[in-house]
């Protein structure tokens, strides 16, 4: 059987990509977003989401290029620029690998960004991160512990397997060679989650494609697509002037996903749409799942 959630990560980061979702979510174009707490419309989201009650809504952790949730004092090193994240995904690796950043502010931040979601209302349905950065182990076992302690039962797995690599023809070169060797840590990724017994897919789709992603290319990925639960991983929304504000590559790319899913995932046939909620149901009503008290343990740094 093959089963297919649609993700829109960035919800609440500009009027455009907020009205982009709900406007995919009502066509049948999308089933799942990842929403930003520090977000500008954050708010906006939020009500919007209690409005499309089918619609589930995981929570997009931020650790680089935004805003905490948590007081400076709280994370001294993970923001470290008037209070702000660094800036660039580079500089954040180098000192997560060089160990500047400690799990402990990770875990904490993740935690307060979880909250924020769940103080509006809101059921959070999985975790992910902002550019992928649960990718490493030295974030991942963090949000983990952080996942267990606000029972988010769910978790994005952000590696994109052969068939869909092969599956997107257009995508640059350099970015082709990085989504390559960041499959390297899928391994350690797997056990990590299999340990802290959250649920998750057998890979993403769409990472590769960010930036490219139109409807040509989306039909071939569909078209490859093998049994399995996979995520398709999408950036849709309205190009407007809060966006020219946001420091990202993705501009008109965004409009041209939003036309391809509208274009596309409602006339697919033989996948099931579902959202994380479906995958994520059962995790916490298991008699040996693990606690948030023995993850602490399995899952330390």
């Amino acid at each position: 059987m093959k089963r297919l959630i649609i993700n829109a990560d960035d919800f609440g980061l500009t009027p455009g990509v907020n009205q982009s979702i709900q406007k995919l979510h009502q066509a049948g174009a999308l089933t799942s977003a990842t929403l930003m707490a520090t977000a500008k419309e954050f708010s906006d989201a939020a009500r919007q989401t209690l409005l499309l009650p089918s619609l589930g809504v995981g929570c997009h952790v931020v650790l680089v290029d935004g805003s905490p949730a948590s007081l400076p004092t709280q994370i001294p090193a993970l923001a470290t620029q008037n209070s702000q994240f660094r800036p660039t995904l580079g500089g954040f690796v180098i000192d997560l690998v060089r160990g500047r950043i400690p799990e402990r502010e990770i875990e904490t931040e993740a935690v307060a960004q979880i909250r924020s979601l769940q103080q509006a209302g809101i059921k959070v349905t999985h975790l992910d991160t902002h550019k992928h950065t649960h990718m490493f182990a030295r974030v991942l076992r963090p949000l983990l512990r952080a996942a267990l302690i606000c029972g988010i039962p769910a978790i994005r797995n952000p590696f994109e397997q052969q068939w869909a690599i092969s599956a997107t023809p257009n995508a640059p070169f350099a970015r082709r060679l990085e989504v390559k060797a960041l499959r390297t840590q899928r391994a350690s990724f797997l056990k990590l989650v299999r340990q802290a017994g959250l649920a998750t897919t057998d890979g993403a789709v769409g990472v590769l494609a960010t930036g490219t992603l139109d409807a040509e290319t989306l039909r071939g990925l569909l078209s490859a697509i093998p049994d399995g639960t996979w995520e398709l991983v999408c950036h849709p929304g309205y190009p407007d002037s809060a966006l020219d504000q946001v420091r990202t590559r993705l501009r008109a790319s965004r409009a041209t996903e939003h036309q391809a899913l509208l274009d596309v995932i409602p006339r697919i046939g033989d996948i099931a749409l579902i959202h994380f909620g479906r995958i994520g149901e059962a995790v916490f009503e298991s008699p040996d799942r693990t606690t948030a008290s023995n993850t602490r343990r399995t899952i330390s740094p």
